[in-house]
């Protein structure tokens, strides 16, 4: 039949995997070179900023200047440039492409639930694999400075960020097909990654996600209008009303979106009515993109916000061909980032879609769906690799759901010679980082480039 691989199947994953190791040996994942056309970090910024709202762009460069760490967190492109010039094994797979080790977190499931998973997904494309682990274990050495953590207990973290990765790909390409796509349940993560000295923080993080709720955020944004309902009240710069024409714009796309969804979801949008439309400026690589926040009340006056988000290409496209990958074709960019989401999540939001704004590309999805995030930055230094090893296993899990477990467990092996090479690697993208940020934050100060500090 069209569309599945010929049955039985013809030779091994595994084999296929550990013979990649020729052409492309582990340790070669340590290597980070120097680029001569490589743009400088200013540059690479000012280049990021081209097409997002001119005034907000300085909010987005003075959240990045805050630290190292915010500075990659802003700067996927700038080291997608970078990974396109180090070795790949040509395994592709979906990979978030911003992989950082602050995107993860809680959010809601259908029935309540809190489940923890990668949960941005801007950059999201078919590509190597590597660039996600690489970017991950660069992020937690970041992480882990910027909280005061020694040099050892970064690199450990890299390390094995790396090591649960990789076990944890041979433990899916052991299970069955049907087991494999939906093992390790959220459940069993602390013990799956003996990260029991983070249980304290999950425990807190849990509890203020089940408070994360739309109801919640209608409270403290939202105020009684006469006649009956509600509308979002201005809180510069971060939430502020719109014009009609644009709030009405952004409604009306809402008829587009619901053609997105799955048809058992219409009934539940239809006990709704849309009340308000605001602008709501969003995290650190987003900042300047077009965000909106849409109020719906049903029946007895309770909300449900979805947040209606500009979708722009992944930052990662220019830069596959270079790493020998093919360049996907692209019918819609929030389509893209949708369905990148639902490839790598075991769970994802009921009501993602997409749909156009004034011919601009956008996601939906629900806002603050009990939403919470442990602050890899603000962790003590013996907790930092217990977040590694967690964080590493959902990258393995995420990757899994597109690529054969199998064929990347045979390239990755038993032993642990692409952890440590991996964390050179990490170790030496994050001391170009800090040099990269030290570059940013001079142009600030010198007034090459307008930053808005503490936004």
């Amino acid at each position: 039949m069209p569309g599945f691989a010929a049955w039985p199947a013809q030779g091994s994953p595994k084999e296929e995997g550990k013979a990649l190791r020729g052409p492309v040996p582990r340790e070669a994942h340590a290597e980070l070179t120097a680029d001569t056309g490589r743009p400088d970090a200013v540059t690479a910024v000012q280049e990021s900023n081209l097409g997002r709202i001119p005034e907000l762009t300085p909010i987005r460069v003075g959240r990045m200047a805050a630290t190292p760490f915010a500075f990659l967190r802003g700067s996927a492109g700038l080291m997608a440039y970078d990974l396109a010039r180090t070795p790949v094994t040509g395994i592709g797979a979906q990979i978030c492409g911003d992989a950082h080790a602050a995107n993860f977190g809680l959010y809601g499931d259908a029935r309540g639930g809190l489940v923890i998973d990668l949960n941005d997904f801007d950059e999201t494309v078919h590509g190597p694999w590597e660039w996600d682990l690489k970017r991950l274990a660069t992020s937690l050495v970041l992480a882990g400075r910027e909280a005061g953590a020694d040099e050892d207990t970064c690199r450990a973290a890299a390390h094995d960020t790396v090591g649960s990765y990789r076990r944890t790909m041979r433990l899916l390409a052991k299970l069955p097909v049907l087991d494999a796509w939906n093992a390790i349940a959220d459940e069993e993560l602390v013990s799956h990654t003996d990260a029991h000295d983070l249980l304290g923080t999950l425990e807190r993080v849990s509890e203020k996600a089940r408070a994360n709720t739309s109801g919640r955020f209608a409270a403290k944004s939202t105020q009684a209008v006469d006649g009956g309902g509600r509308r979002f009240v201005d809180a510069p710069p971060v939430l502020r009303r719109v014009p009609d024409a644009e709030a009405a714009a952004v409604a009306a796309s809402l008829e587009q979106y619901l053609t997105t969804l799955s048809e058992d979801r219409l009934p539940l949008l239809a006990r709704y009515a849309v009340h308000d439309v605001a602008f709501r400026v969003v995290g650190t690589g987003s900042v300047g993109t077009r965000s909106y926040v849409v109020l719906l009340l049903d029946h007895r006056g309770e909300p449900l916000v979805l947040q209606v988000k500009e979708a722009r290409a992944s930052a990662l496209l220019p830069h596959l061909a270079t790493a020998g990958h093919a360049i996907p074709e692209v019918q819609h960019e929030g389509r893209r980032v949708v369905l990148g989401q639902k490839r790598m999540q075991v769970v994802s939001d009921i009501l993602l879609g997409w749909t156009t704004v004034d011919g601009r590309p956008f996601q939906v999805r629900q806002f603050r769906n009990r939403k919470g995030s442990v602050d890899p930055a603000a962790l003590a230094a013996d907790q930092i690799d217990d977040y590694a090893r967690m964080t590493g296993a959902l990258l393995a899990r995420a990757h899994a759901h597109s690529a054969d477990p199998r064929l990347i467990a045979g390239y990755c092996g038993k032993n642990e010679e692409l952890d440590e090479a991996v964390a050179t690697f990490a170790v030496a993208y994050a001391d170009r980082t800090e040099a990269d940020h030290a570059e940013l934050v001079e142009a600030v100060r010198s007034g090459r480039i307008e930053g808005e500090m503490g936004v």
